[in-house]
C-alpha cells in the first residue's frame, strides 16, 4: 500500500445512506484510512471548509450529482471557488446514476476531475481513486521542489545582490581614498539621495536603488590625476577639461552591468553634472532629459560638498549653503529638486545637526564657484 493513499483524507458525499457505506469500505478496504462520509451535502460542505482553516485540508472529494438542496454541480462549484488560489490539484471524483453525456460534460466543465456511473464496481472506484491520489501525491511534490528551487534561487540571488553591494562599496570607497578630506561624502550623497526619492514620491524599489547606486557618481575621479583632484587653487581651462572626464570615465566603468543596481549607477555617474537649463556636462541635458536619479543625485551632490570641507574652500554654514541651493533653483535644479531638499532637511533635523556640527564658516575668496567643484 502506498504512502500517499494511506495518509489521504477522502470526504464522500451522497445523500444515499447505502452509497456512503459502500464508498467507505470500498476505500477502507484499499487502504484509505481516513475517509468521511456525509448525506447531507450543506454538512459536507461546512466540514471541508473546517479542514482547510485547520491545516488539515482534504486530499480527495467523491460527491453524488443529484441531490437535495445542493447538487454536486453546485458542490463542485462551490469547492473550486474555495480553492481557487490554492497552488495544489485537489481531485474531485462525481459517482452517479446520471448516464447522459450531458451530465458527464457539464461536470467536467465546472471543475470535476473524474466521472464514475452507478452501478460501479469495487476495483473501478479503487483505481480511479488511487490515480488520483497520485495525481495530487506527485502535484504537491513537485510544487514543493519547485518551491525549494525557487528558496534556492532567491539565496543566491540575495548573495550575489549582496557581493554586488560590497564590490560597488568598495568602488566607492577607493575613490574616496584619493582624498582623506571627502571621506563619507559618497555615503551622506547616498543617505540624502534616498530622501530625497523618497520625498519626490518615488516608489520603495527606486528609492532604495537610489540611494544604493548614488555613492558610486564620482567613481570615475579613480582616472584623474592627483594634481587635479586635490588641487587647493582654481583650476585651468584645461586642467577643468581634465576632470569632466571622470563622468566619461564613471560611465565606462559602470555600463553594461546586467543588474538593476548598476544601470542606476551607471545613470547617475553619467548625468549628475547635467544641469537644468542645460549648462551641464558632458550632453548639455535640459530639464527632464536628465534621468531623475542624476537630478536627485546632483542636488545631494552640490549641497553636501558646499557644507563640506575640500582642498580647494572651507565648509560653508548652513545658511549660506541654503541660500546658494535657493539661488541654483530654476537654473543648475528643477525647482521642485530644490523644494524637495528644504523639505527633507526639515523633516530631518538631524541631518541639520550633522551639518552644523561638521561646518566652519570660511571666506568666500579665492574658493571655485560651487558647479566647478565637480565632487
Amino acid at each position: 500500500m502506498d504512502d500517499y493513499v494511506a495518509s489521504a483524507r477522502i470526504l464522500i458525499v451522497d445523500d444515499e445512506r447505502v452509497n456512503t457505506l459502500l464508498l467507505s469500505r470500498i476505500l477502507s478496504a484499499a487502504g484509505c484510512v481516513h475517509v468521511e462520509a456525509f448525506d447531507e451535502p450543506e454538512e459536507a460542505l461546512a466540514r471541508f471548509a473546517e479542514a482547510r482553516s485547520s491545516d488539515e485540508p482534504f486530499d480527495l472529494v467523491c460527491t453524488d450529482l443529484h441531490m437535495p438542496r445542493l447538487g454536486g454541480v453546485e458542490l463542485i462549484e462551490q469547492i473550486r471557488e474555495a480553492t481557487r488560489d490554492d497552488d495544489e490539484f485537489l481531485p474531485l471524483l462525481v459517482i452517479t446514476a446520471d448516464l447522459s453525456a450531458e451530465a458527464e460534460q457539464d461536470c467536467l466543465a465546472r471543475g470535476a476531475s473524474d466521472f464514475v456511473t452507478k452501478p460501479f464496481k469495487a476495483t473501478q472506484i479503487r483505481l480511479r481513486v488511487t490515480n488520483l491520489l497520485k495525481t495530487r501525491f506527485y502535484q504537491r511534490r513537485l510544487s514543493q521542489h519547485n518551491a525549494g528551487l525557487e528558496a534556492a534561487v532567491r539565496e543566491r540571488t540575495a548573495e550575489l545582490e549582496a557581493a554586488w553591494q560590497d564590490v560597488l562599496e568598495r568602488l566607492a570607497t577607493a575613490a574616496e581614498y584619493r582624498d582623506v578630506i571627502t571621506a563619507q561624502h559618497t555615503q551622506r550623497v547616498g543617505r540624502l539621495s534616498a530622501l530625497l526619492a523618497e520625498e519626490l514620491g518615488c516608489d520603495r524599489a527606486t528609492t532604495e536603488l537610489i540611494g544604493r547606486a548614488a555613492p558610486l557618481h564620482d567613481v570615475g575621479k579613480i582616472a584623474i590625476p592627483d594634481r587635479i583632484l586635490l588641487k587647493p587653487g582654481p583650476l585651468s581651462e584645461l586642467e577643468y577639461r581634465h576632470m569632466q572626464q571622470h563622468v566619461d570615465a564613471g560611465s565606462r566603468l559602470l555600463s553594461r552591468g546586467r543588474s538593476r543596481l548598476l544601470a542606476f549607477a551607471e545613470t547617475i555617474a553619467r548625468t549628475h553634472h547635467e544641469r537644468w537649463d542645460g549648462s551641464g556636462y558632458p550632453h548639455g541635458l535640459q530639464g527632464d532629459a536628465i534621468p531623475l536619479a542624476g537630478q536627485i543625485v546632483a542636488v545631494a551632490d552640490v549641497f553636501d560638498t558646499l557644507v563640506s570641507e575640500r582642498p580647494y574652500k572651507p565648509a560653508w554654514s548652513l545658511s549660506r549653503a541654503l541660500d546658494e541651493m535657493r539661488r541654483l533653483s530654476g537654473t543648475a535644479f528643477a525647482p521642485r529638486l530644490v523644494d524637495a531638499l528644504f523639505a527633507v532637511l526639515d523633516a530631518h533635523p538631524e541631518l541639520i545637526a550633522e551639518v552644523e556640527r561638521g561646518s566652519v564658516h570660511g571666506p568666500p575668496t579665492g574658493e571655485r564657484p560651487p558647479l566647478e567643484t565637480d565632487d
